[in-house]
């Protein structure tokens, strides 16, 4: 029997037939799961190599996750059975043999983990046939062990731990067996088509990842490559060899693009809704269940690392006692070394993975926070949107949805953290018994001591979010509006009013950071104060204080030194989140718009009209008593043309929002049928093509697009284009002019071919000739049988119209044709007879008949053949918007200097430095005075713990120094750096403006601030804290096993060689992660600019799938960047763990008493930790390093080239200038940017002080530009313009600004009150006020409101009407009193009778000075002293007006006709 003794002893669960009989079953079973270990290596070989994976069964169902689980559990515990076993036999007989129980558990545990593993999540991913066959074979083999357990079980009539685990493997093959078939099943299902529309792509192009984009390595990745990371290869080592660039970062899989995680969100959402339908389903209870199971998945990752983590101190004290001569069995030494290296991997393994899954959740539940956000504000009501400003939508979706994103990183170290205090205190109590309950109570403490500062913590953080998002919209106003601060010298204002709300911002910024520096110093204090208490208490309790028990103790320590220190952490993360999320949330639960149930869909052959409203009353705040709208009863049928004119603020465009369904019916009814086209008041242009902005994601149509552009009056412009209709737009139509912009969105409209086309006052910003040649062409021919409702304030074009609607104070007073509503309404006759006396109306009609009489009428084709022949064809030039800049390969040190060189940053820096290495020494001193006296029989217990814990309390004083210099280097650092980029930002010329996307600025004021404001500081110190903790950690084992240093030199060597491989690729991942994240904020705010036309076009769908699709580029950089933080760590804690196993074999294989058991201890103490100290000093580098890309974004709008200075203290002109109001031009030359063409070409000319000056000339010829170079919004390319006789280029911009009145193209109001926008600089009294505002007709307005000149104003002054604007901007003139005013087409959107009494107004306030109006409508400059003719930026003609209409082939004579031509047709009808 001695053959089979070798291999076998006694059975263990058969009858007494003998040993041969046990023998037998044992080879079965071991047998058997050598066929499964076969069968699971043949199942991966002969897997197909391009197995379809359907997207919406890519994630681990519930069963999956479940058998995973149970199978891993199962199998870790046969493992640990099996070690358990083999250890006890050791130590019993001091041999490894017979192998019996001990290798027959290990075998099944480790078939038992592979098995399970494979089939459960692999199951997908493989050929059908053979996971089938093995999942039987393991049903069967389970089955059989079940049988002989049991079997045994009943004969020996007890139960071992081995029969429960045989038993119990056979429910996880049950599950195995269900995996596999159920899988395929549903795999089956769907490739047959399940056809639900959830799961239906919005259109084909919506997540942006066609058929040829590169996907991801990581969708298609085993198990194995997925554990390793051995996915990215690819991409590192294309990062290594060249400069990643966007296009070589592979799209997201389809499972985790946003489009998929909205869907998911909305399912779960609609499930909620289903199972009750009378509750409102929580949102964070949604987004949790439908991340559950990646969350139970990394959660269970974690549960393995913490249980693997807590086997460093059992083994140290294995260790010490080996050390000590208390060996256990021959080669404990060995197996030791070689169990820590396992347990470090393991630790590795798990943790890793445990991290990854978790960034990977944030980063969807970012993604469908994005999204949501997104949709939320295409669907905002008015009042809502009152509630909730454009910078505040903008900062939900940079910073607050990064803050949520953040979360799910920390939020199983909530519980881990909790877990791991428990395993070490079991630990603890059995290296120091009774008096580890000293150290629970001191940790219980430290907890309870961080209750009221977590409290704290909340409050400042919800403080300075409500902070930043005012100092934010504050900001993205200024921004927007920069033109106009300018143009009334008003930046130096609005840039103190911004410091202002940051000097708040600041104030609530150090209550956080201070709060965190708390906690960071009360949690790094806690292993010195638990320590010192436990040590106290053993020393009264009189527990023997040995190398094993202390070292064992201070290990386990030191292990929960990183999470109880990371608890601060934690907290901050939990309370930013919960903070961002309440922001978020509020925001997602406010009302939307019902307009679908004003827009009814339906075939127009069944109905008779296109708008049915009875007596309805709309308004744009809820609840009010006094509607904006009233009893409106209106019907336009179809193919008819309506005309909508009445005063400034009659509501007239309220009329066209409330047919859109913009504004909240109150009472009433309304139905809209057929497709709507509307063009806006103000002209909303996207940044892209021409082209992009008319098709407006229609399909091409060669020929309605070329009818379209003819149509519109286009042809030309774009001629003049340097690309034609594909050159590039700036943001908001930058480089058009106002004219070109309007007719862009006339094109966009006309090529929808709609059935209802909405025209808001289209004609009020193009030339008379321009404005007939739209009508004709237009209106009455190319909409000539469409439905058109057209807002106008230009009674020429009524009479052609089928019905003319008056308006006023917000009711419908007539509507009738035009000849009977002349009849029977007075107001209407008013209205017409303002509108011919119209100042010098009647001159031009005297000088006008008689040159009509000799011509005849212009047609429109013949006007359009007087256009000028020979036009300049500009250069080839790049486009005006150009690709985000960003920096490139290593910069080494320079952003980290450019940090720490702000306000004496180096300092703070290196004290707080200083101050932590003194910790880190205090700690290293500490463990060495342990260490070398724990067994000294002349160093009494007393004495050791009394040094011992003076070295403690000494470091940690250093400890609260280093936490303070961080919180003062981070104030001071974010000071210096925000006051140099509002110093470059309001400083920048308009040509940086006009070819920068805001959402570029918006990016980097918002989330790349808040970064440098918050997270940037502690980062910093952590990152050189921890690397020093590493150094110390990789010393201490370096210098106690000196002969370490074979291994870990090289390992060095090769970790520093990996650190540089990763950078080179995770810094341009970071820096186009910086980029991409600017397009999503782009196109918010585009978005929110151009809300109402994305709705009337119902375009919302299209504009969603563009956001995903930016969402996804911009989540794409960011998920290969995170998974590489996670390549590098994984790689270094395997260097790691060699370092420690190579220091433990050094132990082992040296002589017992080559060192003392205390230096053993804090050697494989300190070489424990090495791990965890070295990946949280990797990790917080590589963390570092891409939070300091937010430093190198801020600094490339730190150095904008600035304007001329607004102050040149030598060169000043006296207080009274300009006193005559002279302005002379010579050979003025305007370009707007270096080798672009010249917009003005050399125009001498002299306006005489006093004298009033029209320019005139067609849409696009550089009128605006000529206001421009007068206010040095664009320096001159040559030439001068001199003003009373001082070169205006020789003094500083403010003093030139502040000197000229103008009331811009575009009128412009703030945020603010109505006594701001007049007087932001508060210069006047409200007694001006008030007369002002009775002289430019807002009185009246104004005193409707119930707080009079506190009355709101909101964003963009959206609640007040086009002309009101205009009326405010002209107070703001009267108000100013300058010699010089000008007049950009000021009167545009305001209607005859208001234009009337306006013009007297400035011929009466202002008669003597100098009036510069550029005018669409000819009467404004028919009274001027002398009118300039501009075309094609050439000065053709300057003389008095009445000289120039009497000239042959004059410009104005011709502009003249073309008015007058619209004034007979208005006659003749």
């Amino acid at each position: 029997m001695v053959e089979w003794t070798a291999f076998c002893e006694k059975p263990g669960y058969s009858d007494t037939s003998g040993e041969p009989y046990a023998c037998i079953n044992l080879g079965l079973i071991i047998c058997l799961n050598a066929l499964l270990l076969v069968m699971v290596i043949f199942t991966n070989s002969s897997s197909s190599k391009n197995v379809h994976i359907p997207a919406r069964i890519q994630g681990f169902s519930s069963l999956q996750i479940t058998s995973a689980i149970f199978n891993s559990c199962v199998g870790m515990v046969y493992l640990f059975l099996g070690i358990w076993i083999l250890e006890e036999k050791l130590k019993e007989t001091q041999t490894a043999l017979p192998l019996s129980l001990w290798f027959q558990a290990l075998f099944q545990g480790f078939t038992c983990l592979l098995v399970g593993l494979t089939v459960s999540i692999r199951v997908k991913h493989l050929s059908k046939a053979p996971m089938q066959l093995l999942s039987v074979l393991a049903f069967l083999s389970s089955g059989f062990v079940c049988l002989l357990s049991l079997y045994a079980a009943f004969l020996s009539k007890q139960i071992t731990l081995k029969i429960a685990l045989d038993v119990l493997a056979f429910p996880g093959a049950i599950l195995l067996l269900l995996c596999s078939c159920r899988d395929y099943k549903c795999e089956g299902s769907d490739e047959s088509g399940i056809q639900n529309d959830l799961y239906t792509p919005l259109k084909d192009e919506s997540n942006g990842v066609s058929e040829g984009d590169p996907v991801t390595p990581f969708a298609k990745a085993r198990s194995l490559s997925r554990f390793s990371f051995w996915w990215l290869n690819s991409l590192m080592k294309r990062g290594r060899e060249k400069t990643l660039e966007d296009d070589d970062i592979p799209k997201l899989s389809e499972a985790d693009t946003a489009e998929s995680c909205y869907l998911s969100f909305l399912e779960q959402l609609d499930k909620q809704k289903q199972t009750d339908p009378f509750f409102q389903p929580s949102i964070l209870k949604t987004i949790i269940l439908c991340h559950l199971k990646e969350i139970c998945l990394s959660g269970f990752f974690a549960l393995l690392k913490i249980i693997a983590t807590s086997a460093g101190p059992l083994l140290l004290n294995a260790f010490i006692l080996v050390a000590e001569g208390k060996e256990s069995f021959k080669y404990e030494g060995y197996v030791l070394a070689i169990s820590l290296f396992l347990a470090k991997c393991t630790e590795s393994l798990s943790q890793r993975q445990w991290y990854f899954r978790t960034r990977l959740i944030g980063m969807k539940v970012k993604s469908l926070l994005t999204a949501a956000t997104y949709k939320k504000q295409m669907r905002l009501t008015n009042a809502a949107r009152l509630m909730h400003s454009n910078g505040e939508i903008m900062n939900y979706v940079t910073v607050d949805t990064y803050r949520i994103g953040e979360f799910p990183f920390w939020f199983h170290q909530i519980w881990t953290t909790s877990l791991q205090l428990c395993i070490s205190l079991v630990i603890l109590s059995q290296a120091v018994g009774l008096a580890t309950i000293a150290a629970l109570v001191v940790i219980i403490l430290t907890v309870i001591c961080n209750a009221p500062l977590a409290k704290l913590q909340h409050k400042f953080q919800t403080k300075l979010m409500v902070a930043q998002d005012d100092r934010l919209k504050a900001s993205s106003e200024a921004l927007v509006n920069m033109k106009v601060l300018k143009l009334y010298a008003w930046e130096t204002h609005f840039k103190g009013v911004i410091e202002k709300l940051r000097n708040v911002e600041y104030k609530c910024l150090s209550s956080v950071q201070l709060r965190r520096a708390y906690h960071l110093i009360l949690f790094w204090t806690s292993p010195v104060l638990v320590s010192a208490v436990t040590f106290v208490t053993c020393y009264f309790l009189n527990v023997p204080l040995h190398a094993n028990n202390v070292f064992t103790f201070l290990a386990t320590l030191r292990l929960v030194q990183d999470p109880i220190s990371s608890i601060p952490d934690v907290f901050a993360a939990v309370i930013q989140s919960k903070v961002s999320f309440a922001r978020i949330l509020n925001f997602l639960e406010e009302p939307e718009l019902q307009s679908q149930s004003v827009r009814i869909k339906c075939n127009l052959e069944s109905v008779n009209h296109n708008v049915i409203i009875n007596t309805a009353d709309f308004s744009w705040e809820e609840n009010l008593a006094k509607p904006s709208l009233r009893n409106i009863d209106l019907q336009v049928g179809c193919g008819e043309k309506v005309a909508v004119c009445g005063e400034v603020g009659s509501g007239k465009s309220t009329l066209l929002a409330a047919i859109l369904g913009d504004v909240p019916k109150v009472q009433g009814s309304i139905q809209v049928y057929g497709k709507i086209a509307y063009v806006s008041q103000t002209a909303w242009i996207q940044t892209g093509t021409v082209r992009d902005n008319i098709l407006f994601g229609s399909v091409m149509d060669g020929q309605r697009y070329h009818d379209t552009l003819e149509r519109c009056s286009l042809l030309k412009d774009l001629d003049l284009l340097p690309y034609g209709d594909l050159t590039e737009i700036g943001e908001r139509g930058v480089n058009l002019s106002g004219g070109q912009k309007q007719r862009i969105q006339l094109a966009r409209a006309l090529y929808q071919n709609a059935d209802l086309y909405l025209l808001d006052d289209p004609f009020s910003a193009v030339d008379a000739h321009t404005a007939k040649s739209l009508f004709n062409e237009y209106v009455m021919e190319a909409l000539s049988g469409k439905t058109v409702i057209l807002v106008t304030h230009q009674v020429d074009f009524l009479p052609a119209f089928n019905s003319v609607l008056l308006m006023s104070g917000g009711e419908i007073l007539r509507a009738a044709p035009y000849h009977q509503l002349l009849s029977l309404s007075q107001e209407f006759q008013d209205l017409v007879n303002a509108h011919k006396k119209t100042a010098g109306s009647k001159r031009l009609e005297d000088i006008t008949s008689s040159l009509v009489q000799n011509h005849g009428t212009f047609s429109a084709t013949e006007i359009q053949k007087s256009y000028a022949k020979n036009q300049f064809k500009p250069s080839k030039s790049d486009q005006l918007i150009k690709q985000e800049e960003r920096e490139e390969g290593d910069m080494g040190l320079k952003p980290y200097k450019q940090y720490l060189n702000q306000n004496k940053g180096f300092l703070y820096f290196s004290a707080s430095m200083l101050c932590h290495l003194i910790f880190v020494i205090g700690q290293i001193a500490q463990s060495s005075w342990m260490a070398a006296n724990v067994d000294n029989p002349h160093v009494s217990s007393l004495m050791l713990i009394m040094v011992y814990l003076l070295i403690g309390f000494a470091s940690t004083i250093f400890l609260v120094f280093r936490s303070l210099y961080v919180v003062v280097l981070g104030i001071q650092s974010s000071k210096s750096l925000f006051s140099q980029l509002q110093n470059s930002l309001f400083s920048a010329p308009m040509s940086f403006y006009d070819s920068t996307p805001l959402g570029r600025i918006l990016s980097r004021v918002s989330l790349d601030l808040s970064i440098v404001d918050i997270d940037i500081p502690f980062s910093l110190s952590f990152a050189f804290g921890t690397s020093m903790v590493a150094a110390a950690n990789l010393g201490v084992v370096a210098v106690i096993t000196w002969q370490v240093l074979f291994v870990s030199a090289p390992t060095i060597f090769l970790a520093l060689r990996l650190q540089r491989y990763y950078l080179s690729s995770a810094k341009e991942l970071m820096r186009i992660n910086g980029t991409t994240k600017s397009l999503v904020a782009n196109h918010l705010a585009e978005s929110m600019a151009g809300v109402v036309t994305i709705r009337a076009f119902e375009e919302e769908e299209r504009f969603f799938r563009k956001n995903l699709h930016l969402i996804d580029i911009n989540a794409s950089p960011f998920f290969h960047n995170f998974a590489a933080n996670e390549w590098l760590i994984q790689r270094l804690e395997i260097l790691c763990a060699i370092v420690l196993a190579s220091a433990a074999l050094c132990i082992a294989l040296l002589p017992p008493q080559t060192y003392s058991p205390g230096f053993i201890g804090m050697a494989i103490s300190y070489g424990i930790s090495l791990n965890g100290s070295l990946v949280a000093s990797i990790q917080n580098q590589c963390t570092l390093a891409n939070y300091v890309i937010s430093v190198e974004r801020l600094n490339q709008y730190m150095h904008i080239p600035s304007e001329a200075p607004l102050v040149i203290e030598q060169n000043c002109p006296p207080a009274n200038w300009p006193a005559l109001g002279k302005v002379e031009l010579h050979d003025l030359q305007i370009r707007y940017r270096p080798n672009a063409p010249l917009v003005l070409c050399g125009i001498t000319c002299t306006f005489v002080g006093g004298d009033k000056i029209g320019i005139v000339g067609r849409t696009g010829s550089g009128k605006t530009t000529l206001v421009g170079a007068l206010f040095r919004l664009v320096e001159p390319a040559g030439g001068k313009i001199i003003v009373d006789g001082i070169d205006i280029c020789t003094i500083g911009l403010h003093d030139l600004r502040s000197r000229f009145g103008i009331i811009p193209q575009d009128p412009t109001l703030f945020n603010g009150t109505v006594r701001y926008n007049l007087d932001p600089l508060s210069q006047h009294s409200d007694k001006e006020i008030w007369e002002v505002l009775g002289k430019c007709q807002l009185q009246e307005a104004v005193q409707e409101k119930k707080d009079g000149l506190d009355s709101l104003v909101v964003d963009d002054g959206s609640n007040w009407s086009m002309g009101q604007k205009q009326l405010f901007c002209l107070g703001r003139a009267l108000l100013r009193r300058s010699r010089i005013l000008v007049l950009d087409e000021a009167t545009a959107s305001i209607d005859n009778a208001t234009d009337m009494i306006l013009q007297k107004t400035i011929r009466t306030e202002f008669k003597d000075c100098t009036v510069i109006t550029v005018a669409h409508r000819i009467p404004t400059v028919m009274d001027c002293t002398m009118v300039l003719g501009i075309s094609d930026g050439k000065l053709v003609e300057y003389d008095g007006p009445m000289k120039l209409m009497k000239t042959e082939g004059s410009l104005f004579g011709k502009l003249v006709k073309e008015y007058w031509s619209h004034c007979q047709s208005a006659e003749s009808h």
